[in-house]
């Protein structure tokens, strides 16, 4: 039964990106002794160095900690320009089991039905083993979308059902209409995937012109149902006690911001040692440069 949607998933996570996304994988796998190394968001798509590179290390053995992914940020000189990078980091088990919806996590499988390459692996087990975590993401993801969307309906309508409903969920600030700009810039990933997900997962339907209508028996949407409402609940908590942590243990975190600054703003602020290892104390001093900068600034345009 998953057999098409496997290999439609191995095929897509085969992509081609460029030799210094390839490069910076490669060196981040090594580095930790990663099972594999996941590229994704909107510079696999362009294909563009610009901005910030978003990878996803995952780590063999069990989870270590217990709340997940650890991020870091990173920049590498490479090729003669820098590269930089945020890296997410977590077992590939842990992932696996978040990605078939055993966890109460949504953000797993909710990433991962959109475009991702799986661009170094330490072995073949290792590559099948996240194929199959993917395909399993696909699933997880229809499954609810089947649940959470109309009796009948276009796929496109099943999707933004279930991308709303965990926008909602999670502790995110999205723009309005988000669903429709990942529906439209990702139309030949997601065109067809649906229906053999639905196929794989297990799910009657019935397709008529375009229409889709999965024939979920009223016990089984109830159960979907009830097991996405304690998802729903414990989604702001979760994604709070990970922003909270990613507070004191997103390394990097002082040059991302830095970076971040003077990108939007032209204005650069310097990353002293202390701003480094202390970027929650370091902030009322930083917060005083920027606007001592922004003074300057307005000035200097007088």
């Amino acid at each position: 039964m998953t057999g098409r949607l496997e290999e439609r998933i191995a095929q897509s996570l085969g992509r081609e990106v460029r030799d210094e996304v390839a490069a910076y994988a490669g060196m981040l796998g090594e580095e930790a002794g990663a099972s594999a190394v996941l590229f994704y968001g909107s510079n696999l798509r362009t294909g563009s160095l610009e901005g910030v590179l978003d990878f996803y290390v995952l780590l063999p053995g069990e989870q270590r900690e217990k709340i997940w992914p650890k991020v870091s940020y990173r920049e590498w000189e490479h090729g003669g320009e820098t590269l930089r990078a945020k890296i997410a980091t977590m077992s590939l088990s842990k992932f696996a089991e978040a990605a078939r919806g055993d966890s109460r996590d949504t953000t797993i499988w909710t990433r991962f039905v959109q475009p991702s390459a799986l661009i170094w692996s330490a072995d073949e087990a290792a590559r099948d083993r996240v194929n199959r975590a993917i395909a399993d993401a696909s699933m997880t993801a229809a499954r609810f979308a089947a649940a959470l969307g109309p009796a009948s309906g276009r796929a496109e309508d099943y999707w933004r059902a279930l991308f709303q409903a965990t926008y909602r969920a999670e502790f995110r600030v999205e723009k309005a209409g988000r669903e429709d700009s990942i529906l439209s810039v990702n139309r030949e990933h997601f065109e067809g995937l649906l229906p053999q997900a639905w196929e794989a997962a297990g799910i009657a339907f019935g397709e008529d012109g375009g229409q889709l209508s999965p024939r979920l028996a009223s016990d089984e949407r109830k159960a979907i149902l009830s097991r996405w409402r304690r998802r729903e609940r414990l989604g702001k908590p979760l994604n709070i006690l990970r922003l909270a942590k990613a507070t004191t243990t997103f390394e990097g975190a002082a040059r991302y911001g830095a970076w971040k600054l003077e990108r939007h703003t032209g204005i650069k602020l310097e990353v002293t040692e202390f701003r480094e290892k202390h970027p929650l104390l370091a902030m009322p001093g930083a917060a005083w440069e920027l606007w001592r900068a922004r003074r300057r600034a307005a000035k200097d345009q007088r």
